[in-house]
């Protein structure tokens, strides 16, 4: 990042952009539309030649990053956690729109954020089948609950009873549809990675391709830990001095959806799997609880998919041999 860049912070909301920008050695505040109109007139201010650092907040920061990118812009999308306590570490106080755009100024200024770009179209639109899929699939539980509970009623109606199992068929449909449609867009996109997935026992197509959208290719990965600790599988310990609260977990903090679907693929992985299955063995004869096997089995999964991936050489169950 360029330090010679002027910073512009901005706190998008959905209606409008608090902007905080710099004029000489004073700052200004504006607030502009989080429409087009508002962002030709934020580039008008502030021109082309700066660094926008904004917050990922939902979907709303996306339209104006996208342009800002398109007119030759740099973007940085900050984590919101990664502000609050940026701006809990300077002993900041209250909270306004125009105060958090000049903390995202000064975050800016004082920091190195990594550069956002703009995912691909092809990765945009999986993304957005694998929302609304889990929108279905919480619709399918809710409804098959409702069925359920009906059941346990001592009259039930037939017609309620019809009309929620139609409700549950079509979702079931759909969820299929939708699933087939989005496997099918990633193993045109990653023709070469998908079989690469595929040949580790315990991997499926459905989770090979869950993986490469949420690995994005695995282009941007530079070692499994990264994936690991992203997907919310690795350790969290917390202990100080004779202060230790409870036995350490998993941190859960990431890709809850590819966490459960590695977690399904470890029952078979620690049969099929040649190295998955020493793994879980071992632990299992130390004593570990077999979940806990279980969650080193999905962090084994995570490495040899991270492995076979960058190195191109399909899964081979002898490979610490056959390396030594």
């Amino acid at each position: 990042m360029e330090a010679t860049l002027n910073v512009v912070g901005i706190d998008v909301s959905k209606a409008t952009l608090a902007v905080c920008y710099p004029v000489q050695t004073r700052l200004q505040h504006a607030e502009v539309s989080n429409a087009k109109a508002g962002f030709e007139e934020l580039v008008r201010r502030c021109g082309a030649e700066c660094l926008y650092v904004m917050e990922a907040t939902g979907s709303y920061y996306l339209a104006l990053a996208y342009y800002l990118v398109e007119q030759g812009a740099q973007v940085a999308v900050v984590n919101p956690l990664v502000v609050r306590r940026f701006i809990q570490m300077h002993l900041g106080k209250g909270k306004s729109d125009r105060k958090d755009a000049q903390w995202l100024l000064r975050y800016g200024q004082q920091q190195t954020p990594t550069p956002w770009q703009p995912d691909d179209a092809v990765l945009v639109e999986c993304r957005q089948l694998e929302q609304v899929s889990e929108q279905l699939i919480r619709q399918k539980t809710m409804t098959r609950n409702s069925l359920e509970a009906l059941a346990q009623h001592p009259v039930v109606g037939p017609l309620a009873e019809q009309h929620l199992r139609q409700a549950l068929n079509r979702l079931e449909e759909q969820i299929q549809v939708l699933e087939k449609e989005l496997v099918t867009l990633l193993e045109q996109h990653y023709a070469r990675e998908m079989p690469l997935l595929c040949s580790i026992p315990g991997i499926g197509r459905k989770t090979a391709a869950m993986l490469l959208l949420f690995a994005k290719g695995f282009t941007q990965v530079e070692n499994y830990r990264q994936l690991t600790a992203k997907a919310g599988l690795c350790p969290r310990e917390y202990s100080s001095g004779t202060s230790v609260r409870g036995k350490s977990r998993i941190t859960r903090m990431g890709g809850g959806l590819i966490r459960s679907k590695l977690f399904m693929c470890s029952f078979s992985a620690k049969n099929a799997n040649a190295a998955c299955k020493a793994l879980y063995d071992r632990l299992v004869a130390k004593g570990k609880n077999g979940k806990l096997a279980l969650i080193a089995v999905c962090n084994k999964l995570l490495k040899q998919a991270c492995a076979i991936v960058k190195s191109g050489v399909p899964y081979q169950p002898d490979f610490a041999r056959i390396s030594a």
